[in-house]
């Protein structure tokens, strides 16, 4: 078994919402992503998805999408971003498929030994913009990414998994809050996406810092192509 790694699909099959505004990468994005998934992804692997899958707006629309993705090789667990305004109730979401788990501000267990956690995070301190309404937001999600990773601490965890949307960093990668409750709760690998275009790529922490791994999820960053993560 494998667990790979990719976020910001950015499915808009049922508003007829594509990409190709993105720039030239971005055409036929959404083929590109399922190509590589059969080409990659085994029915007995795991694939994590880190936001923003649909540009849905209801879960109605977005099904289309999900519907895609359920069709798709593996187990998939799918975190909230930014733009999943379709996500409402996690009860509801949690009984559409039987390979796709939702989570949200929660870990899921698997094999005993692997905890997959996951919350949105959200903007960290930066010069250019942080008011106090995004102050507030900020410690909301702190809170929320504790509740996410305290019940690793009560099970006999040997690995850790977490799934954010936003980078757990500003721009200029200094040390956020995000880092230091990562580190206290001995986090090994964190999958996060959000960041979009070759300019804005390096705007996020990569490789091991602190003994922690951290991974840009991104679709185009990755080429359309789900990253490993883990090969057990």
């Amino acid at each position: 078994m494998k667990i790979y790694a990719i976020s910001d699909l950015h499915f808009g099959e049922a508003i007829g919402k594509d990409m190709d505004m993105f720039g030239e990468k971005w055409i036929g994005h959404k083929e590109k992503i399922i190509t590589n998934w059969k080409n990659t992804v085994n029915d007995d692997d795991i694939v994590l998805i880190a936001g923003d899958t649909s540009w849905a707006t209801s879960l109605e629309d977005a099904k289309h999408d999900l519907d895609i993705v359920a069709s798709l090789p593996g187990k998939k667990i799918i975190s909230r971003g930014n733009h999943d305004y379709w996500w409402k109730s996690l009860y509801k979401l949690n009984n559409l498929y039987n390979n796709i788990s939702f989570i949200q501000n929660d870990s899921i267990f698997m094999m005993d030994d692997i905890a997959i956690c996951a919350t949105k995070g959200y903007l960290c301190p930066n010069d250019d913009k942080f008011s106090r309404a995004d102050e507030k937001i900020y410690k909301r999600e702190l809170e929320r990414l504790k509740i996410a990773l305290k019940a690793t601490s009560k099970k006999n965890v040997k690995f850790t998994v977490l799934l954010l949307h936003y980078p757990p960093t500003n721009d200029k990668l200094e040390v956020s809050e995000f880092i230091k409750i990562i580190e206290m709760y001995n986090v090994n690998k964190v999958v996060y996406g959000h960041l979009h275009g070759r300019s804005y790529y390096k705007d996020g922490l990569q490789g091991v810092h602190n003994g922690v791994e951290y991974m840009l999820t991104s679709a185009d960053y990755l080429n359309f192509k789900p990253k490993l993560v883990i090969s057990k």
